[in-house]
């Protein structure tokens, strides 16, 4: 590159982050509103108030908007995830209920904060291999935050015979439980009300349970 080459201006740089944003923000609320058959480029390019050939310029077609639009969504999700530990100071001298009870919710909010997203790309993978695939990856990787924090806890987890395997089993009650509140509701498998909060309420509690045993008795919910 030749020294007297000229930077990008900034204020274009700024414009093409608004126009991306906008597009992004428009294929969400699409998708929430109404599934992924209501996202189409020249439909979001309405939304976002841009033409269809920008739209086209960024992501090639309704595919690649599609993954991008995951592709963002995960990454604040993680994100998210980690803030809500991230200022908690939780170490190895926090009590072992508490690290466990935190962890469930950090990672039980952080799903239910985006349900209507996480159900669009939930139902999306059953049928599209490259969604999935991403969201398998995300997913796995909430996991290993989840087995980082509850490892402060390991000292007490001793009684199993293989405490990944424990943390990775209890990781995996969370996700199948609210992966299967977020797509079906309350009421698919029993008419009983379970609204959230209990739903995160007796899960922390079972988690406890089988990590620690049946005799701890977990923190109790200030919220």
């Amino acid at each position: 590159m030749s020294s007297d080459a000229s930077p990008v201006p900034v204020a274009h740089q700024a414009r093409s982050r608004e126009t991306q944003n906008r597009i992004f923000a428009a294929g969400v609320r699409l998708l929430e509103e109404g599934g992924p058959e209501a996202l189409t480029v020249s439909t979001v390019a309405d939304a976002a108030g841009v033409s269809v050939g920008s739209v086209y310029r960024r992501f090639g077609d309704k595919e690649g908007l599609l993954l991008a639009i995951q592709a963002r969504f995960t990454d604040e999700l993680a994100a998210e995830f980690l803030r809500r530990l991230v200022d908690l100071d939780l170490s190895a001298a926090t009590p072992p209920a508490a690290v466990i009870a935190t962890a469930v919710e950090g990672a039980t909010e952080s799903l239910h904060s985006h349900a209507a997203l996480m159900r669009v790309f939930m139902l999306l993978g059953t049928h599209n291999p490259a969604v999935f695939e991403h969201g398998s990856a995300v997913s796995v990787g909430g996991g290993q935050v989840f087995r980082d924090i509850v490892m402060l806890a390991a000292p007490a987890l001793r009684h199993h015979a293989d405490v990944e395997a424990a943390i990775d089993f209890a990781y995996r009650l969370i996700y199948a439980t609210c992966a299967h509140r977020i797509i079906h509701g309350e009421h698919l498998e029993s008419r009983r009300p379970l609204p959230w909060p209990e739903l995160v309420d007796q899960l922390r509690r079972a988690v406890t349970a089988y990590l620690l045993g049946p005799t701890v008795e977990p923190p109790a919910d200030d919220r």
